[in-house]
Parts: structure tokens; C-alpha cells; sequence
């Protein structure tokens, strides 16, 4: 079974070893910021953003159209409820499956020799990736607020977050693109949908 659903018949090492093997300084200081941006402990950071974010927003509609000033912080509230609660929940769940899945990360699945490490290597609890799946938690909380091009910088936020983390070595793909990013969305969705009828919320045109 993990043969199917994790190593993906050996596609899961060989796309290890396309990303990973293409080097160079430029892009190993562009793959560590991306993860830096990725670092689940940043959420203060992203929570007071999209919380002054949230103010200014609703200080200019609220300026044209005073009537609106309770359904806009209504929806920012929900938005910012939907961000919290999903962040604790997803921060235990991944911590639960990593220690209790405890899967090798690249250096010790393939050994350090043969895997490019930007900093020092490690080796244990690699599914699922934190990074990736706070990214696309960030993205999927934010996605009712964006606009088509807030919509674009998500998606490419999430897939550089995703992609630095295999580029340094502590991550295979499939600890990525399949089970952080489902997992995050299996979190979020159900969790905004309680959040969203409870506040009496309705997705409307996005504000970003």
C-alpha cells in the first residue's frame, strides 16, 4: 500500500531527486526564503497582517458606504476565526502524524550523500510537511478575500512554499503535494463552512 499511496512506484524519488539535484546559490537563497514564508510559526506574523489589513479595508468602505460597516467586519471576523481555529487544529494534527507515522526524511531514506541539504540535514518525521501545510492553509483561509490575481499570488505562494521544501532536502513530494496540501484543505473547508453559517456569513466579491 505505501508503495501506491506514498512512493507512487518510485515517482516519488525520482521527482525527489529532479527538484533537488537543480542547484545553484541564487535559488537556494530563493528556496529558503520561500520556506521561510512557509514557517508555521510566522502565523502571529500573518495574523496581525491580515488583521491590519482587515481594519484599513473596512475603515475605506465604510467611509463611501457607512451601511456596510457591520457585514465587512462581520466577514473579516469569520475570515480571521476560519485562519485561527484552522492553525490549531492543523498544527496538532500534523504534529500527531509525524510522530506517529515517523517517516525517514530524504537523508536518511537515501542517504546524506546522495541529497542536497541547505543547513543541517534532517532525518526523522517527514510526513507531513508543516510548511506546505501551513502554506495552503494561509491560501485556502485568505481564498474568499482574493480577487483573480490575489487567487494567482496564493496558488504560486503555496507552490513555492511546497517546492522549497524538496529543493532543501527535508521533504519528499509526496510528503507535499499530496497529503499537506489535502490535509490542509480537509481542515479549512469544513471548519469555514461552520464559521461562515454561524456568523451568518455569505461569500460575496472578494475584497483583495
Amino acid at each position: 500500500m505505501k508503495e501506491i499511496l506514498y512512493d507512487w512506484n518510485g515517482a516519488n524519488v525520482w521527482l525527489f531527486h529532479f527538484i533537488n539535484d537543480i542547484r545553484g546559490d541564487t535559488l537556494d537563497r530563493v528556496m529558503t526564503f520561500g520556506s521561510q514564508l512557509g514557517a508555521p510559526l510566522s502565523f502571529s506574523n500573518y495574523l496581525g497582517l491580515i488583521a491590519l489589513f482587515a481594519v484599513a479595508h473596512v475603515a475605506h468602505v465604510t467611509r463611501r458606504h457607512a451601511t456596510l460597516v457591520h457585514e465587512q467586519t462581520l466577514r473579516w471576523l469569520a475570515l480571521i476565526a476560519v485562519f485561527a481555529i484552522a492553525y490549531v487544529i492543523d498544527t496538532v494534527i500534523v504534529s500527531m502524524l509525524k510522530y506517529w507515522l515517523d517517516f525517514p526524511r530524504p537523508p536518511l531514506a537515501l542517504g546524506a550523500a546522495a541529497v542536497h541539504s541547505i543547513g543541517a540535514p534532517e532525518f526523522h518525521h517527514s510526513l507531513p510537511s508543516g510548511h506546505a501545510s501551513f502554506a495552503a492553509l494561509l491560501a485556502a483561509s485568505l481564498w474568499p478575500a482574493l480577487n483573480r490575481y490575489g487567487r494567482i499570488a496564493a496558488i504560486l505562494y503555496v507552490l513555492w512554499v511546497g517546492v522549497s521544501r524538496v529543493s532543501l532536502g527535508v521533504h519528499f513530494p509526496a510528503d507535499v503535494l499530496l497529503y499537506s496540501f489535502t490535509l490542509s484543505l480537509a481542515v479549512v473547508l469544513p471548519i469555514r463552512s461552520f464559521v461562515y453559517s454561524t456568523l451568518g456569513v455569505v461569500p460575496s466579491r472578494p475584497a483583495v
